[in-house]
Formats: C-alpha cells, structure tokens, sequence
C-alpha cells in the first residue's frame, strides 16, 4: 500500500507438488511469494506483512523446520519485514475481492 491505497495485486494457482503442503507451508509460500515478485520495491526497505495465519509470526524463531522451510526462512531474513497477525473476520477488503468474482460471473 502506498499512501493508503493498493498499488498491485498478483496471484497464481498452485502447481501440483503444492497442493500437498500443509496450510502452514502455504500461507508461508504467499509471502515468499510475494516477497519474490516485489523484491525491487521491499528490499532495504521496512515492510509489514499482515496474515490471517496466526503461526508465521513465530516462524522465524521456530527450531524445527524442514528444508524447505528452511531455504522460504533464510530468504525472509534477507528483508526487513515484520509479520503481524491479522484476524481474518477484520479482514474486509481480502473478502470482497474474493467474492467480486463469484457476484459478476
């Protein structure tokens, strides 16, 4: 968000391989991904990622991660992001994207 308003929107679908990781791999997955495609605009600056997924903030203190987790952790470590939780019911502007889909279809 820039000033309060969004500045862009991206998205994917999931390849094969990744429908079979747990909900914890996904949402960490997101912000890796996102992290990836906007690294021009957050690296060297402070960015705030806000998620639904209660267990991200931990992450970074975690001791046990696999591997992939592992490699997903040391690149968030290259930024300088914070992770806050934000609870899904107070996420309004998430809901109406995902269901503005559904209404003009």
């Amino acid at each position: 968000m820039q000033r309060d308003k969004v500045i862009a929107y991206a998205s994917r679908q999931l390849k094969v391989h990744e429908k079979n990781y747990t909900t914890h791999d996904l949402e960490l997955g997101a912000v890796v991904f996102a992290l990836k495609i906007w690294r021009h605009y957050l690296y060297g600056t402070k960015c705030v990622i806000y998620t639904d997924h209660k267990s991200l903030q931990h992450i970074l203190n975690q001791k046990e991660l696999n591997m992939r987790q592992r490699r997903w952790v040391e690149l968030l470590t290259d930024y300088d992001c914070e992770i806050c939780y934000h609870p899904s019911k107070a996420n309004v502007v998430a809901d109406a994207l995902s269901r503005s889909n559904r209404q003009s279809a």
